[in-house]
């Protein structure tokens, strides 16, 4: 008599963004998200924590039952990760889930679905997932970087997040770092492209501001003022990043997030930048997964990180 085998179970994982929620189960077998199960809805990240606990949990019900019982979930931070309370506060997104345990309203709404949930940062998740099967995947130390709405960023040894030492920037994020006694941030960020965009073009209304997809295409056409807008910010960043690079002795940076699609605008001011501040032996690399790394990353912390909140 012939035993059949039963496929292992998939595991369910939540990457939870701005403006969206996605759920998904990943297989073992493969580590690849099952693509039949993907689900991408709206998320809106100023209403009550009620109603964002709500959207979430919503888009992980529509996951097909027999998932296994713990969860890996990406949140943007700031965010305690080993307790799964919120501390959003002046970021001007999640306000209303500062100081709420996040892991409880899930698991209250998961009833049944969800034993443990595992939250890890998520540009963690992305550069783990990157490592596991993208563009970070053979390097023993890679920063990984997510530029949308602010820049994302992990720094991975032998796949694991590096947040604290000397060789990584306070705690592991490099949008803590200043330029010119500013955030980082303030020059390398949708806002701060957008804005600077503005002055260069001397747009009289800022209520018509291209996004900044739109000033990539601008750039694409020859608009000097889009163009140079890409290259001075991320010709900043690649001169921030450069010592932290060599400090944390990186052999590749994988650069994903919304604005990774520009890469032609993208990739040669980020190489300028880090060739001005002295240069860096690692590869610069588009993610090759960067909608399913996350996926990726979130379910193979929540199979190999013991205890959970």
């Amino acid at each position: 008599m012939t035993s059949t085998r039963r496929a292992p179970a998939p595991v369910p994982v939540l990457d939870v963004g701005g403006t969206h929620v996605t759920a998904a189960l990943v297989a073992p077998a493969t580590g690849r998200p099952l693509v039949s199960s993907v689900t991408r809805r709206p998320l809106a990240s100023h209403t009550s924590a009620d109603g964002i606990l709500d959207a979430i949990s919503s888009a992980a019900l529509e996951l097909p039952a027999g998932h296994r019982p713990c969860w890996g979930v990406a949140m943007p931070g700031p965010f305690d990760y080993d307790t799964g309370i919120g501390r959003f506060t002046g970021i001007g997104k999640f306000e209303s889930l500062s100081g709420v345990d996040v892991g409880a309203g899930l698991r209250e709404r998961l009833a049944g679905r969800a034993e443990r949930l595992r939250f890890l940062n998520d540009a963690d998740a992305f550069a783990i997932g990157e490592h596991r099967a993208g563009a970070a995947a053979g390097h023993g130390r890679a920063v990984c970087l997510t530029l949308g709405t602010g820049v994302g960023s992990s720094f991975l040894h032998a796949g694991r997040p590096v947040h604290d030492g000397p060789r990584v920037p306070p705690s592991g994020h490099v949008h803590r770092l200043e330029v010119h006694g500013r955030p980082l941030e303030d020059t390398v960020s949708r806002r701060a492209v957008r804005a600077h965009y503005a002055r260069l073009a001397a747009l009289p209304d800022e209520r018509v501001l291209p996004d900044v997809h739109e000033i990539a295409a601008l750039a694409g056409e020859g608009d000097a003022a889009a163009s140079q807008a890409f290259r001075y910010a991320f010709g900043v960043l690649g001169r921030a990043l450069a010592p932290w690079i060599d400090r944390f002795e990186a052999d590749a940076v994988v650069v994903g997030g919304s604005m990774a699609q520009s890469w032609n605008l993208i990739h040669p001011a980020l190489t300028e930048g880090l060739a001005e501040a002295g240069g860096t032996d690692a590869s610069v690399l588009p993610a090759r997964l960067p909608d399913e790394a996350p996926l990726i990353g979130a379910a193979h912390w929540a199979q190999d990180t013991p205890g959970a909140p």
